[in-house]
């Protein structure tokens, strides 16, 4: 093995062997794995997957009769004798698909998102699912009513509300015999569980039932979870109760990066929980970034904040030996600032980073560059598609944000717009069908060549309405100016398509919408629905693409959250407190603005803080850069900003500077 003193890139060269080791011994050793941003983690969880079960490349095959020394070759003829697998637990679907892709044909293994692993887990056991629902729905219950009883005044209208809605979730659970699931869409209707419900349960019945407990030591003695820090607490808790109560039955492996916790599900500090017997290895590596924002990293997560409670364990990263640059730039200016005159100085950040690092991928509207905001609406602004994500979020809030779990779709009553208008309108150009095999394919792709008249002077008729139809689509679409109203009427009046019955009901309903509510004024579903769809029959039809887009993951903008896990050659961070409009993060008091009241009380309390959470985003967000990195500002006190960050140890004094007029 090449040591650290050979070859100091390969100062993590020891750590799969160490692992495969946990796994391997007698009785087998639980571990965390310490796996900063860019340290390799999914590479070192496939190598230590391949050498486990002896598939894969520079794997001996199991099939050969293993030496006296060869551990875990005989450990994988064990599982395979006993008909076990190893499950690997991913925070999402893509991750899952990374793993599988890398880790090839292996049948030792079974890899899914924390949520299919837990329907896995309870499918089919309906009484026991309906035990632990009633059971939760019962504390929440209790809850309730402790609320309304503390009250001075007595329970309030919404107590009341509340308490009533609970006692009747409760007959209505006791009267489902059969619960169903889908990791992959929402599912309605008696029995259909949410996500999180399934967690919630899984978590409980692993706890309640013994049963439950031994089935999953004799199918899975090895559990491996990736991004530990986010595991929702109730599962990873009930998961280490399983352990500690049979630690040589069942192993478990967690892998991830505290600082890089932006969820709330997840332990506040995990490393404070892992038991003192268990093992921590180490990746001390960052094999993605160049040596200075490596060094800005690691001196974001030393710094001594006023406000900060979270502990500083961690491990300090090193980049690699050739990765010796790198580029960081803080520019800072005043919130005060409009909407638009923000944009336009960005794009002034953009050519200073341009003019900097001599790379084209830095130009304004190059997508060579990832722009990161902190809000879904800025990302929205910045990318030119605001008006149609403000008329969506009012269809469907929950499903114009794109997660990290990559399941967002749009609303479903908006899908005619996101998939087949989208689809139809790859075919034109210019104005003109560019292909009428491609249109073709288009309308067999949704079935709409199925149910064409079987009379033959009704069938050329019908597909003259199509030709029509397809070619004003084709006109409408093809003008900058026009309205998703105007694109769609054509595909209304021939129903080329099937548009959801909710969107046809508002695109014939002529009534003007009503007014908007005044501030922190309730809405009522309807006018909220109606003034949504007003707002997007009214939007422009460009804007349809780049929302998809932005939907899909494609788009060169994105929120800070979201970013998790990628990385990108060049990353601009946006951060503006004022515009976010939250309370969850605050990026100005990173850059001496004074703390709030309730930073205050919870440093006192030892509770976690604005600073705590602001840190670790912008951790996440830094180590996503590998070449270049801007950090814009827009604070409060602009001047006082500028002076603290060119005091800050963070920065480097050339690398300061206010946002160019």
């Amino acid at each position: 093995m090449v040591g650290s003193k050979d070859d100091p890139n390969e100062r993590d060269a020891g750590v799969v062997d160490e692992i495969v080791a946990y796994v391997t011994s007698t009785p087998p050793r639980s571990f965390f794995l310490f796996a900063g941003a860019g340290s390799g983690k999914t590479r070192t969880l496939v190598a230590v997957l391949r050498k486990l079960t002896g598939i894969g490349p520079g794997s001996a095959q199991i099939e050969s009769k293993p030496a006296a020394g060869d551990l875990d070759l005989r450990f994988a003829r064990e599982l395979r004798a006993r008909a076990q697998t190893i499950r690997v637990i991913t925070y999402t679907k893509n991750a899952a698909l990374v793993v599988t892709g890398r880790l090839g044909n292996n049948d030792l293994t079974q890899v899914a998102t924390i949520h299919s692993f837990c329907w896995d887990l309870i499918a089919g056991f309906d009484d026991d699912i309906r035990d632990a629902l009633l059971a939760l729905n019962a504390l929440a219950l209790e809850k309730a009513r402790e609320a309304a009883t503390g009250r001075k005044k007595g329970p309030t209208d919404k107590d009341k509300k509340t308490i009533a809605e609970f006692e009747a979730k409760a007959v209505a659970l006791s009267a489902t015999q059969r619960f169903t699931y889908s990791p992959d869409r929402k599912r309605y209707g008696d029995g259909a569980l949410s996500h999180a419900e399934v967690l919630s349960v899984a978590a409980w019945l692993l706890k309640q039932k013994p049963t439950l407990r031994r089935i999953l030591r004799d199918q899975h003695p090895v559990i491996l979870i990736d991004e530990s820090q986010d595991t929702m607490k109730s599962v990873l808790d009930a998961l280490l109760e399983v352990v500690a109560e049979a630690p040589s039955r069942l192993m478990l492996g967690l892998l991830g990066d505290h600082r890089q916790r932006i969820y709330m599900d997840g332990h506040a500090d995990l490393p404070s929980i892992i038991p003192p017997e268990w093992a921590t290895p180490k990746l001390e590596m960052n094999h993605r970034s160049q040596r200075r924002i490596v060094d800005l990293i690691n001196e974001i997560w030393d710094s001594d904040l006023e406000g900060r409670t979270q502990s500083k364990k961690a491990v300090r990263q090193h980049p690699r030996e050739e990765k010796s640059s790198g580029l960081v730039r803080v520019f800072i200016g005043g919130t005060a600032a409009t909407p638009e005159e923000k944009l336009r100085r960005e794009a002034l950040c953009e050519s200073a980073m341009e003019a900097a690092t001599g790379a084209a991928e830095w130009r304004p509207g190059n997508p060579g560059h990832k722009i990161l905001a902190l809000e879904h609406a800025l990302v929205a602004r910045r990318g030119d598609f605001l008006q149609v994500f403000e008329a969506l979020a009012l269809l469907d809030p929950d499903s114009v944000r794109p997660d990290a779990t990559g399941d967002t779709s749009g609303p479903a009553a908006v899908q005619v717009l996101l998939r087949e208008m989208i689809d139809l309108a790859d075919c034109v150009n210019g104005g003109q069908v560019s292909s009428d095999f491609a249109v073709t394919e288009v309308l067999h792709r949704y079935d709409r060549l199925l149910n064409l008249p079987a009379d033959g002077e009704a069938r050329a008729q019908q597909l003259k309405a199509y030709q029509r139809a397809v070619e004003d689509f084709a006109a409408a679409c093809s003008n900058p100016s026009a309205t998703v109203r105007e694109v769609l009427a054509p595909i209304v009046q021939s129903s080329l398509f099937e548009p959801d019955k909710r969107l046809l009901a508002a695109f014939n309903d002529t009534r003007p919408p009503p007014d908007a509510p005044e501030s922190r004024q309730k809405e009522g579903v309807e006018n909220r629905l109606a003034r949504g769809w007003h707002t997007l029959f009214a939007s422009p039809w460009s804007q349809i693409r780049r929302f998809k887009t932005y939907l899909s993951g494609n788009s060169h903008l994105a929120t800070h959250q979201v970013v998790k896990g990628s990385e990108f050659e060049h990353v601009m961070v946006v951060m503006d407190d004022e515009d976010a409009g939250g309370f969850l993060f605050a990026y100005d008091r990173l850059f001496g603005s004074p703390l709030g009241d309730s930073d205050v009380k919870n440093v006192e309390t030892h509770k976690e803080t604005s600073i705590d959470r602001t840190l670790r985003l912008l951790y996440v967000t830094c180590s996503r850069a590998k070449e270049s990195l801007a950090l814009v500002l827009w604070a409060r006190d602009a001047g006082q900003a500028l002076a603290y960050a060119q005091k800050n140890k963070w920065f480097l004094p050339a690398e300061v500077q206010p946002i160019p007029e």
